[in-house]
């Protein structure tokens, strides 16, 4: 199944740098600064603070990801979120960037199909979304469920 990323703004988006009485603050690149937490708060306080069709592609990642991995521990670190196995490192994390949502899987290279984007990281691979390009859910699900079975990142 795929989906395709709203072509739309979004209300409630930030200028970069600045801080709204409505949200946090979005630091260079439009990433947002949210305090480090634990659990589903922070992690959800980050997703709705994304600008524009970032925040509910974010949303629907979230909802993949929990789907995948039952029991999917949370946290948001060095602004962006983590997820995790029970008592295991961390086998993924988003980022916001101007133009896309960066997925970094921390064992990337372990699995299959490898995600397409390398890192300088031998182990890291990165998959880049972009608003005009449709998400195959199928594909992402997989390298979830892949990515969880593997020894995560002790960060």
């Amino acid at each position: 199944m795929t989906s395709t990323a709203p072509r739309t703004r979004g209300a409630g988006a930030t200028t970069p740098g600045k801080a709204t009485a409505e949200g946090p603050k979005l630091l260079s690149g439009g990433n947002p600064q949210i305090p480090k937490g634990e659990g589903d708060a922070p992690v959800q306080a980050y997703i709705a603070a994304m600008p524009g069709w970032k925040r509910q592609v974010g949303a629907r990642l979230d909802a993949l990801i929990v789907a995948a991995v039952p029991g999917v521990r949370k946290a948001v670190k060095w602004n962006s979120p983590l997820y995790g196995g029970p008592g295991e490192g961390w086998f993924l994390g988003l980022h916001c960037f101007a133009r896309y949502i960066k997925v970094s899987f921390f064992r990337g290279a372990g699995l299959e199909p490898v995600p397409p984007v390398a890192s300088k990281h031998a182990q890291v691979r990165y998959l880049h979304i972009y608003e005009d390009k449709p998400l195959d859910e199928a594909q992402f699900t997989d390298w979830v469920q892949q990515a969880a079975a593997l020894p995560g990142e002790r960060m």
